[in-house]
């Protein structure tokens, strides 16, 4: 393996017998932590190289969470964000975290996001890259995968399970094929979006992500699915702590009309638009990531 393995793995109990999977990268006393909530689909080990590389360089302590669903946590389909808030809250003091910024990359936005409002001054920065937005009210927007998902939103719930189980099936019996997958993908991927996948650790670190956590389940996508079509239950409006957005022009899955309709509702919020970037150019940005959510400190 050529990626950086995590310095701690494991499973870190919450509220009702259920646990949480981290995934741990940097030093275990470090004074700056950073939680990276991963995209829909991935688990907790979907970090990027040069992200955990600097974990260790620069004494961060960065910790990848699976969602309920996928990996080594527990399924469990929340009510809505501020349900997951609580346990992520359990987690972080048995881990001994109190203050963390937060990164997330597509669907770990509206976690990234909600931490920042429901945890307040303990939160002193967010990075988003390629973020999913609202689906709905006044905050919503139309267009990208996420407004598709709100035409079948009544039936999400319903197939939320055997679509689960689906995943969980392919992913089981897609080893042998992830790498030719993977490359197809990129075939009709944005130019960015393939310069990104070129990078062999990044290749490396999708397929370990995929194919070690997903074996567990792969419920979590579909639970998340389900969390973007409802209310987020807080308004992006009330955050009081800096975000900065990092969107590229070409992403094919989060529209930049998604970003620029979001950003200028956050408070203070900083859109960095990244030319000829698809959905997952933030990866291959870690290091600016990092350094600009770190500066808040």
């Amino acid at each position: 393996m050529t990626i950086t393995p995590p310095r701690y793995e494991g499973r870190v109990s919450v509220r009702d017998g259920r646990v949480l999977g981290v995934a741990e990268f940097g030093p275990p006393n470090a004074e700056q932590n950073v939680v990276w909530f991963h995209g829909t689909p991935g688990a907790r080990r979907q970090v990027p190289e040069s992200g955990r590389r600097l974990a260790d360089e620069r004494g961060v302590r960065v910790i990848g969470i699976d969602r309920p669903g996928v990996g080594l946590s527990t399924p469990h389909l929340y009510e809505n964000l501020h349900d997951f808030t609580d346990d992520l809250a359990v987690a972080l003091e048995k881990l001994g975290i109190d203050r963390f910024s937060t990164v997330g990359l597509s669907g770990g936005a509206p976690y990234a996001l909600a931490c920042a409002h429901f945890f307040g001054e303990r939160v002193p920065s967010v990075g988003i890259l390629g973020g999913v937005v609202p689906s709905g009210g006044e905050e919503g927007v139309g267009g990208g995968l996420v407004s598709l998902g709100t035409r079948f939103k009544a039936l999400l719930p319903i197939l939320a399970e055997p679509l689960g189980a689906l995943l969980t099936t392919f992913v089981r019996v897609a080893k042998p094929i992830a790498s030719p997958a993977l490359d197809l993908y990129a075939r009709f991927a944005p130019e960015g979006d393939r310069q990104v996948l070129a990078v062999p650790e990044n290749k490396e670190m999708f397929i370990d992500d995929i194919l070690n956590s997903g074996r567990h389940g792969m419920r979590a996508a579909a639970y998340d699915a389900i969390l973007f079509t409802r209310s987020w239950g807080f308004s992006v409006r009330d955050l009081k702590v800096p975000v900065t957005w990092w969107q590229g022009d070409e992403d094919n899955i989060v529209p930049l009309a998604h970003a620029e309709h979001i950003v200028q509702l956050i408070p203070g919020a900083e859109l960095r638009v990244r030319p000829g970037d698809g959905h997952l150019g933030g990866l291959g940005i870690a290091e600016e990531v990092l350094d600009t959510v770190l500066a808040a400190w």
